[in-house]
């Protein structure tokens, strides 16, 4: 059947627009190659507190894990970026961040947290091994500041 534009069929048309085949997801949402790059590295965060979690659970139930894409930086000049001791820094690039425990602008008080930057540990990791390698050793740091104690005591095994 032959339509006014001369389309034979109109539902293949909206179906397969301009031969690019079928619209949606290509796998399924419960498979984990599904996951987008900044769901797959949340796992790997989850993955990597587990062990420090279960050994401090006590100690750290005032303490959240939070993860931005890259630190909010004020200044474009290298030579005047100077970090505080509560940042782990690589090459000057802050990998985290831990914030002490205060009061919001509306005064209400805050938790303490630790906060990773996800790009700059993404271009650190090599691979998926490296980055849990580097993930459990930045969280050993910021845990062992957060606590005051040395980082080998943190990871102890």
């Amino acid at each position: 059947m032959v339509t006014a534009r001369g389309s034979r069929r109109r539902g293949r048309l909206q179906r397969d627009r301009r031969g690019r085949g079928l619209r949606g997801p290509l796998y399924p949402s419960s498979v984990p190659v599904s996951r987008s790059r900044s769901q797959r590295f949340d796992a790997l965060v989850l993955e990597a507190l587990e062990p420090i979690e279960q050994r401090w659970h006590a100690e750290l139930t005032q303490l959240d894990v939070a993860v931005d894409e890259v630190p909010e930086i004020e200044t474009t000049v290298p030579e005047k970026l100077v970090w505080d001791d509560d940042v782990v820094v690589d090459a000057n690039v802050p990998l985290a961040r831990l914030v002490p425990a205060g009061v919001d602008r509306r005064g209400l008080p805050t938790r303490a947290r630790i906060v990773l930057y996800r790009r700059p540990l993404e271009a650190r990791a090599r691979d998926g091994t490296d980055m849990a390698d580097l993930l459990h050793d930045v969280l050993v740091e910021q845990v062992a500041a957060y606590l005051g104690l040395d980082p080998d005591v943190i990871d102890e095994q």
